[in-house]
């Protein structure tokens, strides 16, 4: 009788346990989305025009891009060091990530001018298309961040300005972008 309450005991212990095991919940993953992001991660660099603008007087730029993915591969963060005619070093801190809910592209960028932006943006294809609406120096311009994957190493972009709300745009910065090391690894 002994014996076979110790059995029931052990093996009422070992069903719970597989049980627990099994009910365990299971750390989310990012889905196919987020995973769209890796085009961006790894090195890159930038160069390019930027027009005259109420930004500024316009001229060549570069910039550099360290991109790797945060733990967890939900969010990709950016480092930038930019070169800017006139400007001086722009430095800056990006993240981008992916809102399932309202199923659109994030990105918030910090710089070291004090400027920081919210976008939101869509892919299609090899066009990626980021928006915000963004306030300098008291005015309210709409603001669209184009790229195009040109290649898997390699994107042609532009940033087009509207001061009327967006039924017109100009253009004001465009430029070239060029991986120069393989995706970041995650830490």
């Amino acid at each position: 009788m002994k014996t076979s309450c110790a059995i029931s005991l052990f093996t009422a212990l070992l069903l719970s346990a597989s049980f627990s095991a099994a009910q365990a919940p299971q750390p989310p993953k990012p889905g196919p989305e987020v995973q769209r992001l890796a085009y961006l991660a790894g090195d890159w660099k930038n160069e390019g025009t930027m027009h005259a603008s109420a930004f500024g007087p316009g001229g060549k730029f570069t910039s550099r891009n360290h991109n790797e993915w945060f733990p967890g591969k939900f969010f990709l963060l950016s480092h930038s060091d930019s070169t800017l005619s006139g400007m001086g070093v722009v430095k800056g801190m990006a993240i981008f990530g992916y809102d399932p809910q309202n199923k659109v592209y994030t990105y918030r960028v910090y710089n070291s001018m004090g400027q920081a932006q919210s976008s939101t943006g869509t892919i299609q294809g090899a066009d990626w298309t980021w928006t915000n609406d963004y306030t300098y120096q008291g005015k309210t311009y709409k603001n669209r961040f184009l790229l195009h994957e040109d290649s898997p190493s390699a994107y042609s972009m532009k940033v087009d300005l509207s001061d009327d709300g967006g039924n017109t745009w100009k253009t004001v910065m465009e430029g070239n972008a060029t991986r120069t090391t393989a995706a970041a690894l995650t830490r």
